[in-house]
């Protein structure tokens, strides 16, 4: 069902719309190196499909590997025939390859050179992160390509042009019909029918996933075929063997959604912990429970999501509630101790007391001052004042430590006494940033 031209490439009018420059560059056949960027089923490997189809028309030869299987003597022997083809033929060489992040960093390092010369333009496909899948330097001399999770529109047309290859009949589901009006069938094989709104269903529960959208519905129909069973009774009327409709119902069964799209180790992780961490911080309860439920639907580590709350409780709520570290600690050890699924509820009531709590960043703050002190200082670190210093020792009382220090539970007024080196008398962490 992949489509051969651009005009048939839908939901990403963004990367490849009729105005973009990467649009007019492909229909002039004049192809950059490219990253092609997005979430599985949104059309990166299609996309590729068609510049090849478009290159060949122009001589320009293509080449497909997978970074799951290929090794890196497999892309050195494709390099050396593009050399080859450059050098006799003059004719370029396009070198795409599936899951390029499964690629190390020095078998990346394979593709500089021959990318920096014109031997090869390579496009590359990933679902990752290409700031930190893909090597910095190969990365500067490729245009990234972001595409997007396709919108219900779009999957909507991909179903229904799969539909209609297939030959399967819509049935109007506001306008009820009897499916035999739909014409006779000669054949040994049935005539299948689908309901509309099993098709918004599926495009709904696909999640913006074209390639998930197809299996579901091509399990759907595989299923009805399988079983043969006829319409039922409607309005007392019987329907044949040769019918076979596809429900809504039929359609959910296909594509169980068992799972939220959601990579632990991927960017997604990152995205919806900043997510958490960002609504707890905007005091927006509710907006913090659907982040925390994406992470441990999607199966994150319970531990991880309540370290995360243990810093929070420090960083942003800090000394407006001190109780607030309390309740993370006990929510870490309560997910310690009995774990998931029943430490979820312990998460949600954390996550919602320190959206609530007050904040403060004040203590956050000051430690950032004194770290930025630490690390802009020029020279040696000035010495701990000697009135500061333990004696343990009769060598270090002679020495002066320790001396002319004031016990301050000894005295009954507020003691006036210097606790920073000479350098720093006077700097306040908490007013200024610099010392």
């Amino acid at each position: 069902m992949r489509p051969d031209a651009l005009q048939d490439f839908v939901g990403q009018g963004r990367a490849v719309g009729p105005e973009t420059l990467l649009r007019s560059l492909l229909e002039a056949s004049e192809v950059p190196s490219l990253i092609l960027w997005g979430p599985p089923g949104c059309g990166k490997t299609t996309l590729a499909h068609i510049i090849a189809n478009n290159s060949k028309k122009h001589s320009i030869r293509f080449v497909t590997l997978s970074a799951t299987s290929a090794k890196t003597t497999d892309v050195r022997d494709v390099i050396k025939q593009a050399q080859n083809e450059k050098r006799f033929f003059k004719r370029k060489t396009i070198l795409f390859i599936d899951e390029i992040h499964r690629f190390n960093k020095s078998q990346q390092d394979t593709f500089l050179p021959h990318v920096e010369c014109g031997t090869i333009t390579l496009i590359g496909a990933t679902t990752e992160n290409p700031s930190f899948q893909v090597n910095a330097a190969l990365l500067s001399r490729c245009r990234v390509v972001v595409l997007e999770k396709l919108p219900v529109e779009a999957v909507v047309t991909i179903l229904m042009r799969a539909v209609n290859s297939l030959g399967i009949q819509v049935l109007d589901s506001s306008r009820p019909a009897d499916p035999l009006s739909h014409g006779g069938n000669s054949s040994s094989e049935p005539s299948v029918f689908i309901e509309d709104k099993a098709v918004d269903t599926l495009a709904h529960l696909s999640d913006g996933d074209a390639r998930a959208g197809l299996n579901g519905l091509q399990l759907a129909v595989l299923a009805r075929l399988s079983a043969r069973k006829t319409f039922g009774k409607k309005g007392g009327q019987s329907y044949p063997l040769s019918r076979v409709l596809v429900t809504e119902s039929d359609v959910k069964e296909g594509l169980q959604r068992s799972h939220i799209l959601y990579d632990r180790a991927g960017e997604e992780h990152y995205n919806c912990i900043s997510a958490l961490h960002k609504s707890m911080r905007g005091s927006d309860a509710s907006a913090a429970l659907y982040w925390l439920g994406r992470m441990l639907e999607g199966g994150e580590d319970p531990l991880y999501v309540a370290r995360r709350l243990v810093r929070f409780a420090s960083e942003d709520v800090g000394l407006a509630d001190p109780s607030a570290l309390t309740q993370a600690v006990a929510a870490y050890q309560g997910c310690h101790f009995i774990g998931m699924p029943e430490c979820e509820v312990l998460l949600a009531q954390c996550v919602v007391y320190l959206a609530r709590a007050p904040k403060s960043v004040e203590v956050y703050s000051a430690y950032s001052n004194v770290k930025a002190c630490l690390r802009g200082h020029q020279g040696p670190l000035p010495p701990v004042p000697l009135h500061l210093r333990n004696a343990p020792t009769r060598l270090m009382k002679d020495l002066g430590y320790g001396q002319g220090y004031k016990y301050n539970p000894a005295y009954s007024e507020p003691v006036e006494q210097e606790y920073l080196p000479q350098e720093l008398r006077g700097v306040d962490f908490f007013k200024q940033r610099r010392c």
